[in-house]
């Protein structure tokens, strides 16, 4: 580790204690703890958070009050959707995940890079809002990563992958969802039922595709994985920002 990230952690565990954040030192550790072999891909897995890749989105009670609001918001979110996809395709751009870039899986995105991407409020300011009050002025979003409408258009595939770690968590809103369209994790495919939420662990395997005839556009939030504590989402933000310095990276894609 780095002068500076020993530096951040041992801040943080001054100011909550001594094992606070045992479970991010032991992620650290060669070998970085078990794994099930669905998260083989994954670059780092932290000890103790549930080993399930699907989750109720309705379990957790740090989570439940955005789901019930985006929920209760779809019509007018599907709305000013469809509105931003006719009239402002502009602020939607190829989707650039860790691993790729793709044509046909377009982004508006309304959180990135750390703060909240204030052009697209104008473009979905239901979402816009409801994300900033219920996620960002939270604390429940990952501040590493991101959120952003996920456009596939007809006939896209996102190809088997893991992203980078387990310690958030994949919320995915359904806004429009045309027949043909899936997600499986870890082996179970589920589809999308519009004006719900699916959560599930993107550390496992998964994939997605749109064999439907238009666009299928879901909302998605990195949210931190409500297992996790204070201490551990503060020294991980360190960590991993830290990581991304030293890389040359400015972070916010998984």
């Amino acid at each position: 580790m780095t002068p500076e990230i020993e530096n951040a952690l041992a801040a943080v565990r001054a100011e909550f204690g001594a094992e606070s954040i045992t479970r991010v030192e032991q992620m650290l550790e060669p070998g970085g703890g078990g794994r099930h072999p669905l998260q083989k891909a994954a670059k780092w897995i932290m000890p103790g958070l549930s080993s399930t890749p699907w989750h109720d989105p309705y379990a957790y009670a740090e989570l439940t009050p955005i789901v019930q609001e985006l929920e209760a918001r779809h019509r007018t979110i599907k709305r000013e959707l469809h509105t931003a996809w006719e009239a402002r395709r502009e602020a939607f751009a190829d989707y650039e995940h860790y691993l790729t870039r793709q044509e046909n899986w377009q982004a508006l995105y309304l959180y990135r890079k750390g703060g909240l991407v204030e052009e697209s409020a104008s473009a979905a300011p239901t979402a816009y809002q409801v994300v900033r009050e219920f996620a960002v002025d939270t604390g429940r979003i990952c501040p590493l990563l991101e959120c952003h409408f996920s456009t596939l258009l007809p006939g896209a595939v996102i190809e088997p992958h893991c992203d980078l770690w387990n310690f958030s968590i994949n919320l995915h809103f359904a806004v429009d969802i045309p027949e043909g369209c899936g997600i499986t994790v870890a082996g179970e495919t589920r589809s999308w039922q519009e004006g719900k939420c699916l959560l599930f662990d993107y550390s496992f395997e998964h994939e997605a595709r749109n064999h439907g005839t238009r666009p299928r556009t879901c909302l998605l939030i990195d949210l931190w994985h409500p297992e996790t504590t204070v201490p551990e989402r503060r020294a991980l933000v360190a960590l991993i920002t830290e990581i991304r310095r030293l890389m040359g990276e400015s972070g916010g894609d998984r």
